[in-house]
C-alpha cells in the first residue's frame, strides 16, 4: 500500500469514527442541557464555587462565544465557558464547568502531566504545522528519501506523545469534577450520573484522537522499515 493511500485511509477511518463520537457527544449535551439542576446553580456559579472550595482565588471565570469551546487557559488563568455553559443551569453545564475547573485545580496543585503537556506545546505546534505539508506535497519523496520519512516519523511521534499525555490530563480533570460535584451536593444522584455520562463522551473524543495518532505513527514506522529492505 502506498504511503499516501495508507495515510488517507487511516485519516478517513478515524475521521468517520471521530464524527460519530462528536455527533453522539452533541446529542448527549443537548439532552442533558434540558435537565435543570435541582439547586439551580449556573455554570458560572458552579465554577466560581469549585475554585473557592479549592482555595483558588486568582482564576477568573469568563464567557466565550461558540459551542463546546470551553477551556482553561493557564497563561491568563481564566476558566473560559461557552455562553450556554456559563449561563446554563443544567447537568451539562455543571459537568463542563466543573471539568474546566478541574484543569485549574491541576494547575494550582502542579499536576505533573498538565505541566508536561504545557511544556511540549511549542514543539507540538511546529510538528502539527510541518506534518500536513509533508503528507500533502511530499508523499512521493517520503517514500524515496529516508531522511524526509524520518522527519515525518519524528513529527508524528511528537503529535502522538501529546495526544497520549492529554488522556490522563482530561481523565483526571473529569475525576476531580465528579468527586467535587458529588461531595459538595451540587448534583443529586440522577444529575451526577448524567454529568458522568456527558464527560465520558467528551473523553472519548480524546481517545479517538490518540488512537488515530498512534495508528498513523505505526504506519509510518512500518513504511520506513519496508523501504529499508
Amino acid at each position: 500500500m502506498g504511503l499516501n493511500i495508507g495515510m488517507w485511509i487511516i485519516g478517513i477511518v478515524f475521521a468517520g469514527i471521530g464524527w460519530l463520537v462528536q455527533s453522539q457527544l452533541k446529542k448527549k449535551f443537548a439532552h442533558y442541557s434540558k435537565t435543570q439542576l435541582l439547586k439551580g446553580l449556573s455554570g458560572r456559579e458552579i465554577a466560581e464555587k469549585m475554585l473557592r472550595d479549592n482555595g483558588i482565588l486568582d482564576v477568573k471565570v469568563v464567557s466565550v462565544n461558540g459551542q463546546l469551546t470551553d477551556h482553561y487557559n493557564p497563561l491568563t488563568k481564566t476558566v473560559n465557558l461557552s455562553n450556554d455553559v456559563y449561563h446554563g443551569r443544567s447537568t451539562a453545564s455543571a459537568a463542563v464547568a466543573a471539568h474546566e475547573c478541574g484543569h485549574a485545580v491541576q494547575h494550582a496543585t502542579s499536576y505533573a502531566m498538565l505541566g508536561l503537556r504545557s511544556k511540549i506545546v511549542p514543539v507540538v505546534n511546529i510538528a502539527s504545522t510541518v506534518m500536513p505539508w509533508l503528507l500533502m506535497f511530499g508523499v512521493m519523496l517520503l517514500s524515496r528519501v529516508p531522511g524526509l520519512l524520518l522527519i515525518a516519523i519524528l513529527a508524528q511521534a511528537i503529535i502522538t506523545a501529546f495526544t497520549l499525555i492529554t488522556l490522563p490530563v482530561e481523565f483526571d480533570a473529569s475525576r476531580r469534577a465528579l468527586v467535587w460535584l458529588e461531595g459538595n451536593g451540587v448534583t443529586i444522584e440522577q444529575e451526577h450520573e448524567e454529568a458522568k455520562d456527558a464527560l465520558k463522551w467528551a473523553a472519548l473524543t480524546y481517545v479517538v484522537s490518540a488512537l488515530a495518532a498512534v495508528t498513523q505513527l505505526i504506519f509510518l514506522i512500518m513504511r520506513y522499515s519496508n523501504n529499508r529492505r
